[in-house]
């Protein structure tokens, strides 16, 4: 650090993005990616938008916010569009909690929620997932703050349903609840239909994952028109342009050809399925994923063991080394080729062979 770096960030302990290797060619299976390409629809407005880059991009994302209500089936005034889900997970932060409304959130999830804490200066409290990495849903009622729960969660992959998150919404009435659901697409069921029955749910959406554009970076959410009203004061007061013209187009071809992006989502779920019977085969254990990845262990080597063997054979996946799963590994779900090389490498892995 300079000697100039605020004081006020000294203890800030940044989140760490997956690795993004440019020293050789990998089997990518640790950033939760999709393996497919976009839409061409979505490339195909994204390179229209491109000849108009002189000119600044719509603020106030009016016809991208159409497409995602309609997709949804709700208002264009209950969406905000914004630069990737980051973005409105971190007005969320910014816009409620403060001093004396903390932030409330699991002890093993998205890795982002207490760097926004930090960065904004505000207190945060923790609550520990179960030891089978669920959530028991009455240690959130009443939190006595902004709670903050990924569904499904990453990186355990469990969900919970939208009947124990509305009680969660229920015993919070004077508290927003915010539902990250940026792996909702592969296998469990989206709260957006509670919007209209709460005026304290914020439901955060991402483009990366089943819309195949993390590189875009193109997030959302949906609440009351209050609630984004509110979002939108944090907006404008930081960055109005802070989605491009090429992604917002992008994002508008890719809903426009919505089925591509499903069918995509069917067969990551397919071959999800396929890996984990491959996987259990193998002695390995894991939680019933229903994202686009696996959380894996298995008990004869070490989670950091396998990580390292596996990048030495050409194949990246997560590794965090947090005490409470320090031995296990986030696996993406490639294509069905990719995992077959995935599976092959963790059989010779597991025998000893390499």
């Amino acid at each position: 650090m300079s000697r100039y770096f605020s004081g006020k960030y000294a203890s800030l302990t940044p989140y760490v993005p997956g690795e993004q290797p440019k020293n050789r060619e990998y089997i990518k299976l640790n950033t939760n990616e999709n393996p497919y390409p976009p839409s061409a629809k979505a490339i195909e407005y994204a390179s229209k938008a491109a000849k108009s880059l002189e000119l600044y991009s719509d603020p106030d994302c009016l016809l991208l916010h159409k497409a995602i209500a309609d997709n949804l089936g709700v208002k264009a005034s209950q969406v905000m569009a914004t630069n990737g889900s980051d973005e409105i997970l971190n007005f969320a932060f910014m816009a409620f909690c403060d001093k004396e409304t903390p932030a409330v959130f699991a002890d093993i999830t998205y890795g982002f929620y207490p760097v926004f804490s930090e960065i904004n200066n505000l207190p945060f409290r923790t609550i520990p997932l179960k030891n089978d990495f669920t959530i028991d849903i009455t240690d959130y009622y009443n939190a006595g703050g902004t709670v903050f729960i990924a569904n499904p969660n990453a990186p355990s992959a469990l969900a919970l349903s939208v009947s124990e998150i509305e009680e969660i919404i229920k015993h919070n009435p004077d508290n927003i609840v915010v539902i990250d659901e940026a792996y909702v697409d592969f296998g469990t069921e989206s709260c957006v239909k509670l919007i209209n029955k709460y005026d304290n749910l914020l439901v955060t959406r991402t483009f990366s994952k089943s819309g195949s554009m993390a590189g875009a970076r193109l997030g959302y959410g949906i609440a009351c028109e209050s609630l984004i009203l509110d979002l939108f004061t944090v907006k404008y007061s930081t960055n109005p342009y802070n989605i491009n013209s090429m992604t917002m187009a992008a994002g508008i071809g890719a809903l426009e050809d919505w089925n591509y992006s499903e069918e995509n989502c069917r067969k990551i779920i397919e071959t999800r399925e396929f890996v984990k019977k491959e996987l259990s085969a193998l002695g390995f254990e894991f939680t019933d994923s229903v994202t686009n990845f696996i959380f894996a262990k298995h008990n004869s080597i070490s989670g950091e063991d396998f990580y390292s063997k596996m990048k030495e054979n050409g194949i990246l996946i997560r590794y965090f080394d947090k005490e409470r799963i320090k031995d296990y590994n986030r696996i993406t779900i490639g294509t069905l080729e990719q995992m077959k090389e995935f599976i092959s490498v963790a059989k010779a892995i597991t025998e000893g062979k390499i």
